[in-house]
């Protein structure tokens, strides 16, 4: 495991824009060798191991506001996963399946075989994926606001003008090559509207400006942005063939009231026999930035068997 060079720049928690008062004295980044690639993490806290992992278009940042109370209870351990902020930007890799063997190695890097999950957006197709593929390393797995490619219903071509506004990205985004074409230069623009249209609670400007101006700054980034969807043909194949194993962990869904709602436990249902299900009011796409209170609140009480050492099977 490797820790040199220290992470620096925006993408690093000495860069990151208005953090909770005395984040840095709790968190450090870090970059740690899984063997095939090198990864950045925020890590810090202590108590049993918690991964946490955002989706698309944002970083570790995305969890700030829950990382120091989660921190009194847990090794809270914050990745960009390949293609992400301060991580590697290899040319493939982004089905979940790869993105899963990654954050095993990961955890197993730091020194935790078995760790407790939350995944958002894409992270919870990954948090699917590992639960799934190496059911043998995760405890709980608590996911927020998506639907599973290859697990969920695929939405018709010709659906409602609310759909549509809601899932255009997906299509536009497995493009080969002419989405980042026109993007380059008009990353605010694209990005921007997304922040803006998916939340009930518009983020603050400088956390837009953040995760936008890291996409913006290098062109591998933007590129690898799109990669998560480039590869979901490889992912529904992979789902299809999961969804025969169900899942027996526990599993927390939450959704917000203004964006998916209860359909993130119908989609869990759909692969694990014990969900619970959540829906935040007041509360669009980005939960852990709209409504960071409701959030802990429910984490605390999910992780609570997790964090006094009862498990499944006690």
């Amino acid at each position: 495991m490797s820790q040199s060079p220290t992470p620096e720049g925006p993408g690093s928690v000495a860069g990151a824009p208005n953090l909770p008062a005395g984040f840095a004295r709790t968190f450090t980044s870090r970059y740690v060798d899984t063997g095939h690639l090198r990864l950045h993490a925020v890590t810090g806290g202590e108590g049993p191991p918690l991964l946490l992992l955002a989706g698309w278009p944002q970083t570790w940042y995305a969890w700030r506001l829950l990382m120091p109370v989660l921190a009194r209870d847990f090794q809270v351990v914050a990745v960009d996963p390949r293609g992400v902020g301060l991580s590697d930007k290899p040319l493939d890799g982004y089905d979940t399946g790869t993105l899963a063997r990654d954050l095993v190695a990961l955890m197993g890097a730091l020194g935790h075989h078995r760790f407790a999950m939350v995944g958002h957006d894409v992270g919870m197709w990954t948090g699917y994926a590992l639960a799934a593929d190496h059911p043998d390393r995760l405890e709980r797995l608590a996911v927020a606001e998506a639907a599973i490619p290859g697990l969920s219903p695929t939405p018709p071509l010709f659906g409602s003008q609310e759909a549509n506004d809601r899932l255009w990205h997906f299509a536009f985004n497995r493009l080969a090559g002419v989405n980042e074409q026109l993007v380059a230069g008009r990353e605010h623009l694209y990005f921007g509207h997304q922040f803006a249209t998916k939340s009930a609670k518009p983020l603050p400007d400088h956390a837009v400006r953040h995760y936008v101006d890291i996409l913006a700054a290098d062109p591998q980034a933007l590129r690898c942005s799109f990669e998560f969807y480039r590869a979901l043909d490889t992912t529904i194949a992979q789902n299809r063939q999961r969804a025969a194993r169900r899942l027996s962990l526990p599993v927390l869904a939450i959704g917000g009231a203004a964006n998916l709602g209860a359909s993130v436990g119908a989609t869990m249902r759909l692969a694990a026999d014990d969900v619970e299900t959540l829906v935040l009011p007041d509360c669009g796409h980005y939960p852990a930035e709209e409504s960071p209170e409701a959030m802990l609140s429910a984490l605390t009480a999910f992780l609570a068997p997790y964090r006094t050492g009862r498990t499944v099977s006690d």
